[in-house]
This record gives structure tokens, sequence and C-alpha cells, in this order.
């Protein structure tokens, strides 16, 4: 069977089909959404395969849209239209049982059964072997300047279909929606479809046998790669060497600014970086992922729009960021920080629940119900004085009384709609215990 025809096969399609519906996303530039899918290609399936192997299937261009990156800036994505999505999905599957098996050991992104958990692990057995000088290596805007015949003449070295490629081609060269104006794609491959994770793990393949080929401890993620040696004189040489490579064979270019030679405690892979014990190296996450949790907190906590919100949407949206962060950080160090930052988080709470309460009748008989229910023995003068206290929020919300009954253990307590509100250090001490 030709490769072009394992693609168009109707099993194929047809989980291209089901993992399109699964990650839902947005709509491209003919805002068909994922759920006319089914219709559509039981409709005109006949018709798209005829024009994909009559080599006159043509795309349509990707929209472009910015999400924030951790660093404060944006990054750029093209959505396809749903359709689209579907056919690179289906040229995606089919490369991957080719590539993957080919693929590096030491190339962690995009993969399946491979995570930044399991590339990070690695990391830690280098540092462990004494290779404790970092090249944190950056390729400058990669997914923008991928070169489209570099890549298509690597991929004909396995895959020697002429439709195939051609198809692969027109993908790559659709053009991008961006204010309503649609742009040329000479180079790149845009982020946001199917197909451009296998495609940009092929094209950096290449470096990843030259730096096995070179004996050199690596571990890749996508575009991010840090290199391992012994020695800051190595590190330097290293670095210069698959700098130019990679703009003489690939035609990427690496970041002079942002490329460097650290030690692993200034480095930062993935969101994490690297500490030492007195027997082994560990990970934690790194400041800027911590600073971007609060901000992201006090964002959802910011008194005047939380307020305004049921308790059980304000606590449901807290609990998927504390949980996604936490479930992403989880093979790190971080008790002291969760500790400091649910005591934190837990009074940005209590602010925003005592001033829903509003009025000091209704402040004193909520927490008078609580007193009673958890038999805490708060007094009705003690109680009295927080309800009639003529302080701000921040304030009436830190005493005592207020800390005690509305305790961590009280804020977990589900009720009808409202979920418990997520104990951050108990769930991280939780998760990793799973791991054990």
């Amino acid at each position: 069977m030709e490769l072009i025809e394992q693609i168009l096969s109707q099993g194929n399609l047809k989980e291209a089909i089901h993992r399109v519906k699964i990650n839902k996303g947005a709509p491209g530039v003919d805002n068909k959404t994922v759920d006319e899918l089914d219709g559509y290609f039981k409709k005109h399936q006949a018709e798209i395969k005829d024009s994909i192997m009559k080599m006159k299937y043509r795309p349509q261009a990707v929209r472009r849209v910015y999400i924030p990156k951790a660093n404060g800036k944006k990054r750029p994505l093209g959505i396809p239209t749903v359709v689209d999505r579907v056919i690179q999905q289906a040229i995606a599957q089919v490369l991957m049982k080719i590539y993957d098996p080919r693929f590096s050991d030491h190339s962690y992104g995009f993969r399946p059964k491979r995570s930044a958990h399991d590339a990070i692990e690695q990391v830690l057995e280098y540092l462990d072997e004494g290779y404790q000088w970092v090249i944190d290596l950056d390729i400058e805007k990669y997914f923008d300047t991928v070169n489209h015949d570099k890549l298509i003449s690597i991929i004909r070295e396995q895959v020697n279909d002429k439709t195939t490629l051609h198809l692969i081609r027109a993908f790559l060269k659709a053009g991008i929606m961006e204010d309503g104006l649609v742009k040329p794609n000479k180079l790149g491959v845009p982020q946001g479809g199917p197909l451009s994770p296998i495609l940009s793990n092929i094209y950096l393949d290449k470096m990843d046998k030259e730096l096995e080929q070179r004996g050199v401890h690596f571990v890749r993620y996508a575009d991010d790669c840090n290199i391992f040696v012994k020695s800051k004189k190595s590190a330097d040489r290293v670095m210069k060497s698959i700098s130019s490579w990679l703009e003489r064979k690939l035609f990427l270019k690496v970041n002079a600014t942002k490329t460097k030679v650290v030690r692993p405690t200034k480095s930062n892979f993935l969101g994490f970086t690297f500490w030492k014990n007195d027997e082994r190296w560990q990970t934690k996450p790194g400041d800027d992922r911590k600073a971007k949790l609060y901000d992201k907190i006090r964002e959802l906590l910011s008194r005047r729009k939380a307020a305004a919100q049921p308790l059980s949407v304000v606590f449901t949206k807290i609990n998927q960021v504390v949980r996604g962060w936490i479930n992403y950080f989880k093979i790190g160090d971080m008790k002291h920080f969760l500790f400091k930052f649910s005591q934190w988080m837990r009074h940005k709470i209590r602010v925003v629940i005592i001033k829903q309460w509003k009025r000091s009748k209704r402040i004193y008989t909520n927490l008078m119900r609580i007193n009673k229910a958890l038999k805490c023995n708060f007094s009705d003068e003690d109680i009295r004085k927080v309800a009639n206290a003529r302080l701000g929020w921040y304030k009436r919300s830190s005493g005592q009384v207020v800390n005690f009954l509305l305790s961590p253990q009280v804020l977990g307590i589900k009720k009808a709609d409202r979920p418990g509100l997520v104990d951050p250090l108990e769930y991280y001490i939780s998760r990793k215990e799973l791991q054990m």
C-alpha cells in the first residue's frame, strides 16, 4: 500500500476525526467547529480523497492567534480549519509510526509515552554523573524559521511518496490570516496544527543525531535543548560548534543573547531549575513559574471580580489552576513554597468571603453559625467585634477568629454545587505519595 493510501484509509481517517474532536480547539478561518466534522466527512470524504490523490487539495489559510508565554511575551499560533486539522492528524499518525522508532532516545517532546517529567529525570541523571555545566540552547523563532525545502528533503529520506510529500508541502505553504489579510508562508511550521509537532521533531532529529555522533550528553523537548558537559571550556567549545552547525546545516539561527553556559542552579529547563542536597541533585519549579502562579491566583481573586461571583465558580477556577500547576511540577521539591503560598491564597479567599457577606449582621450570623457547628467556643463578643469592626476587608479577614472559623478544613468542605477548596500543600503531598 502506498503511504498516501495508508493516510487516506478509512480506519486512519476515522481515528483522525476522533482525535480532532477530542482535542476540540477553536474554529479556523471558515468558522466550522469540530461538531460538524462527522456530517462534513460523511458528505465530502470521497471528494477530499480524490483531490488529494490528484494533488489538487489546497488547505485553507491558518488563523493567526497569540497566546501568552511564561516570560510575558506572546507565542504565535496558526489555527487550521477543522477539516484541515483532520487531514494533518491523519498524516501525523502515519508519520509517527515511521519516525518515532528512529528518533533519538534523548528527544522527549510530542512523543508517545514520553513527557517533560521524563526529560527532567534524564537531566538529573546527567547532573549526578558529574555533567554539571549546562549549555542552554535557544533557537531563535524556531517554528517560524524552518526551511521548507530542507524539511521536505529530510522527509524524503524515509518517505519517498510524491503525493504525500506534495500534501505536506501544501500544508507548509498554506497562508496565514491575520487582521483579515492572508499572507503567504515561505518559512516555518506554524504551531497550532496536529502536523507541526512531528515535523519539528523530524527536522531537529538531524541535530540529535549530530550530537549523538559527537558523544555529547543532551536532552531535547521540542525546540528546548540543554547540553551537559563537565567543564566550562568544553561547554564554550560545544556551544560555538553546534551553533555553527545549526546555521550551516539546518539554516537555523541560535539566539546569541539567550543561549548561554550556566551552572545547574542558574538554569531553567521546561520551567524547572535544580539544586543539590548532600547526596544528589534535585529539581524544583523556577522562580518565574512560581511568580506566574501567584499572578494567576491574584487575578482570579481580585476582590471586585471574585466577590461578584458565586463561591462555586471561584473555588472551581482556583482548584483547576492549583491542581494543574502542582501536577506539572510535582516531581520537584516545593513543600516550603506551597506552605507559604497556601497561607497567602487562603487569606485572599477569606477576604473574598467576608466581602461577599458584606453587612455586619450577615458576617455575625454566618460566623456564629460556623462557630456553633464546629464547637469552636468563640464568645458572642469575639464574633461581634469582627462583624462590627471598622477595619478594611484585608485586615478584618486576618484576625484569629476568621482564620480559625474559615480554616483549611472548613474551606475544604464540599457543599451542594460548590467544591471544597483545594489545600495546595496537602494535594502536593498526596501526589508525591502516589508517585512512590
